[in-house]
């Protein structure tokens, strides 16, 4: 059944790990260099990343965005793993069959909730970033440096 769905795969860090097969059965290749131009605010990974974006920023960052940040990456990892072809059910977490129609329609209603909260963030973390890029060209020229 999996083998008639086409893959449209566009986070480089998710299609790294695909087999040979599946990589072939992709609409492309997404690659580092091409990762702006593929990434799509509906991808799980990609929302994924808002978490490891605020990390990184770590201080720069307010609290409650790292952990709303960190929220969402572990909804969008949960609903990622139930979709997989592992069973954890022993952990509490129901399989999500995305190889059935009623699955799949779980999965994308599921995927949309997690982009609309993504979008905000991405909003927030966007906004922080363009703020200190600000104050960094403010400290930069007030020193006479740019």
């Amino acid at each position: 059944v999996l083998e008639s769905i086409p893959l449209r795969c566009s986070h480089v860090d998710a299609y790294r790990f695909f087999t040979p097969a599946a990589a072939a059965r992709n609409d492309g290749t997404p690659t580092r260099a091409t990762q702006a131009q593929w990434e799509q605010p509906g991808c799980l990974h990609a929302n994924m990343d808002l978490y490891k974006w605020s990390y990184k920023l770590g201080p720069l960052v307010d609290s409650a965005l790292l952990m709303n940040c960190l929220d969402l990456a572990a909804d969008a990892r949960e609903l990622d793993m139930r979709a997989s072809p592992y069973d954890l059910r022993e952990h509490g977490f129901s399989p999500i069959a995305v190889e059935e129609p009623g699955g799949r329609a779980e999965y994308v209603r599921r995927q949309g909730e997690i982009a609309e909260r993504a979008a905000r963030l991405r909003a927030a973390l966007l906004r922080r970033c363009e703020n200190l890029l600000l104050i960094a060209g403010d400290i930069a020229a007030a020193s006479g440096r740019q």
